[in-house]
């Protein structure tokens, strides 16, 4: 199974998905069937290594970062991953208008997988990585059981 997390720069949110999505993975053991990745809907970061605030975020569980850098989201990704989860509802919108029309059953809101779907507020913005990295958290337990249902 082959997972994208997508935000607008992939300096927060999404390489904070990946990371923890990937330790998630690996602690389960399933490090053979799941591919993780991230990527970002504009150009603007895109080279730039991890926010230092996901970065020490991610830190206090132990989870690294070493070696991911801001990569742009590419249509062929459309086609290569199962799922595309995104960060927030601008981050579709971002999608759409860049590649059309887009398959829904694979390309959702990351929150969509909760109880009580929303957008994960961008911690460029609001400085506030403890929220994010919850919001995050309980979309990767709910993708976990998504995940083991499908393989």
């Amino acid at each position: 199974m082959k997972i994208m997390f997508v935000c607008h720069g992939n300096i927060c949110r999404s390489p904070m998905a990946e990371a923890l999505f990937r330790h998630m993975v690996d602690q389960e053991g399933l490090n053979d069937k799941v591919f993780i990745d991230s990527s970002a809907t504009s150009y603007e970061d895109i080279g730039n290594p991890v926010h230092p605030g996901t970065r020490k975020k991610l830190q206090e569980f132990g989870i690294g970062v070493e070696g991911m850098f801001a990569t742009k989201l590419k249509k062929s990704d459309l086609d290569k991953f199962d799922y595309i989860f995104t960060m927030d509802q601008n981050n579709m919108n971002n999608i759409k208008r860049e590649f059309g029309p887009i398959d829904e059953s694979k390309v959702m809101k990351f929150m969509d997988l909760t109880d009580h779907p929303r957008d994960i507020a961008d911690p460029w913005y609001t400085g506030d990585f403890d929220q994010t990295y919850d919001d995050i958290y309980e979309s990767c337990l709910c993708l976990m059981k998504l995940v083991k249902s499908k393989i």
